[in-house]
């Protein structure tokens, strides 16, 4: 350190570039296919795998905060034909993690790559398949999980489950004041660097956790940016609605509801008969009216609501982010029932769910409530049964067939 300011290892820089350069070079030309072309596939080898055949990663490691650490990690990775298409690094307090996305033989495992990392100075180090979505880079994959936050506030547990992982997001109302406490309005992150807490805009404390791969300082700055930008925006909702026409004849709209909804829930809660809440909710009558806030709210998913003619609210239909899984939800009121308002609800959510990357979804009921039961079925998804002291569990895999309307549409509208 001269007056203040650090001196640069220019010696040691040159060579790591260099190193970088050769480790580029070797895996874009030296190990490339007899024609010229990297198309990632050739003859069969007889190992079930063609010449040729590449498969993507996504590694991260820590290595020590000293010139060449990188460049030998690199080496290493060009001598098994592995070919580094994006780096990041995220410089710690002690040595800096550096995050990959490779493209490897696909005869290489993941425990002969990461013993590789590790005989080359990583430590550390976590490794899982990657797909096409991976390729996109870090920057655009944020700027594109910022606009779909700001366009919808039921985005960003979405938002942050994509930019973090997999990892498990819970969100404590703004009256848990013992959640709130000991966490600053800037967030925290533990010791352990397995666990975030983020203060949510309404008030109350955003967790996420993510045991298996800490955190870095850098994915809590996104994440707490993101946050940050949807309590500066407020509440906010899409506009869009569809008017449909049910198969007796009556025309419903289907929109996005929000908490602005809140005294037409309750107002169709007093029109539903005790059996039909009780379906719906499992628990006290009288205590119906005051899981509406909750629902209602984007910070816990998303809700549709079908709209009348007249403006009256019949039915609802929530979507809700429970943790890492997905529950869907309906009630209809009891003179709209069998009309077809559960199933075109339920596929809407579906959909929905689908569009947020979820691999299954499932709906809590009771057994006697043969109407769930058959919209779940309508479906055509695999669905698995799990039935105890009369709650039954449906839960339905999403990586089947579509799941389409069967609702004729009068027309859109968008507002």
């Amino acid at each position: 350190m001269t007056d203040g300011r650090p001196v640069r290892r220019w010696r040691q820089d040159v060579v790591e570039l260099a190193a970088l350069l050769r480790t580029w070079w070797t895996s874009r030309h030296g190990h490339a296919p007899p024609d010229g072309t990297d198309t990632g596939t050739g003859p069969d080898t007889g190992t079930g795998m063609a010449a040729g055949a590449s498969v993507l990663w996504r590694m991260r490691t820590t290595v020590k905060d000293q010139p060449g650490s990188l460049a030998a990690l690199c080496i290493a990775l060009a001598e098994r034909r592995i070919d580094i298409l994006s780096l990041q690094t995220h410089p710690l307090a002690r040595g800096t993690v550096d995050e990959f996305l490779l493209r490897a033989p696909a005869d290489l495992t993941a425990t002969e790559i990461s013993g590789a990392v590790t005989r080359a100075g990583g430590a550390g180090t976590w490794i899982e398949r990657a797909d096409a979505h991976d390729l996109v880079d870090a920057p655009t994959r944020v700027l594109g999980l910022a606009t779909r936050t700001a366009l919808d506030a039921a985005e960003l547990p979405l938002a942050l489950r994509q930019l973090l992982g997999r990892c498990t997001i819970r969100s404590l109302p703004g009256g848990d004041s013992a959640a709130r406490e000991g966490v600053p309005v800037e967030g925290a992150l533990e010791e352990t660097d397995t666990v975030m807490r983020l203060r949510a805009p309404e008030g109350g404390v955003i967790t996420v956790e993510r045991p298996y791969l800490p955190f870095t300082p850098t994915e809590f700055a996104r994440a707490r940016a993101l946050v940050e930008l949807d309590a500066r925006l407020g509440p906010r909702v899409p506009n869009g609605q569809d008017v449909l026409t049910l198969p007796r004849g009556n025309a419903i709209t289907v929109r996005r509801a929000d908490a602005g909804d809140l005294e037409a829930a309750k107002a169709m809660h007093e029109r539903c008969s005790p059996r039909t809440l009780s379906l719906r909710y499992h628990g006290p009558m009288g205590d119906a009216d005051r899981y509406l806030n909750h629902l209602l709210s984007p910070r816990y998913g998303r809700t549709l609501a079908v709209q009348t003619a007249s403006g009256r609210v019949v039915g609802l239909g929530h979507l809700l982010w429970d943790g890492d899984e997905t529950e869907i939800a309906l009630i209809v009121e009891d003179e709209w029932q069998r009309h077809g308002i559960g199933g075109e609800l339920l596929r809407r959510l579906v959909s929905m769910a689908r569009e947020a990357n979820c691999e299954h979804v499932y709906a809590v009921t009771q057994s006697s409530n043969t109407g769930m039961v058959a919209a779940m079925r309508g479906l055509g998804l695999p669905l698995d049964y799990q039935i105890e002291e009369g709650t039954l569990v449906i839960t339905a895999r999403l990586d089947a067939a579509p799941v389409v309307s069967p609702l004729p549409y009068d027309h859109s509208s968008r507002d």
